[in-house]
């Protein structure tokens, strides 16, 4: 896949870039997986994380859940180019308050990178496309968040925002250039 990949923005010591790719064949430290309340990892990526990565991930969040809207579990990554993936449970679209929810689960996942020593981290459009919250709304309030969040002291280096389609890409991108 590797399309489009961006050049990256600078936010304070952090650079931010954008890529049209596989979330699990990235090499960073961890990534983010967007997880069902039970930490089941199910179809899409969550078979590609079994698959790749190996059954030790699952055994790991088993007893783990159920999990809260918003909040983050860490596993090993297996057998998979991370180290970490960071299972965070988000809102599904037209959930009550999903905007606050969703910034509250990026925050989540940055302070828990940063406590973990994570340097290099990917993060989906998380809870755009099967979840449902719109790509532009998606990308608006994580964009936000984590503008806000590598503007304050932090050891993240680099942040991939890793998406699946074109329309996720161009929400990304214009978010992004809007900086």
């Amino acid at each position: 896949m590797r399309e489009g990949v961006a050049d990256g923005t600078r936010i304070t010591r952090s650079v931010v870039r954008l890529t049209k790719d596989d979330i699990t064949l990235l090499e960073v430290d961890a990534f983010v997986f967007y997880a069902q309340p039970d930490l089941t990892l199910g179809s899409g990526f969550g078979t590609a994380i079994s698959v790749r990565g190996g059954p030790t991930i699952q055994k790991e969040l088993e007893g783990l859940g159920p999990v809260a809207t918003s909040e983050v579990v860490v596993s090993a990554a297996g057998n998979l180019n991370a180290q970490y993936i960071l299972h965070a449970v988000g809102p599904r679209f037209q959930e009550e308050d999903t905007e606050g929810k969703l910034r509250t689960t990026v925050l989540n996942v940055l302070r828990i990178a940063d406590e973990k020593g994570i340097k290099r981290i990917a993060l989906p459009a998380m809870g755009a496309g099967y979840y449902g919250i719109p790509s532009d709304v998606c990308a608006r309030v994580m964009v936000e968040t984590i503008k806000a969040y590598l503007s304050r002291d932090t050891g993240i280096e680099e942040l991939t925002i890793s998406v699946l389609d074109t329309a996720q890409y161009e929400s990304f991108e214009a978010q992004l250039e809007a900086l």
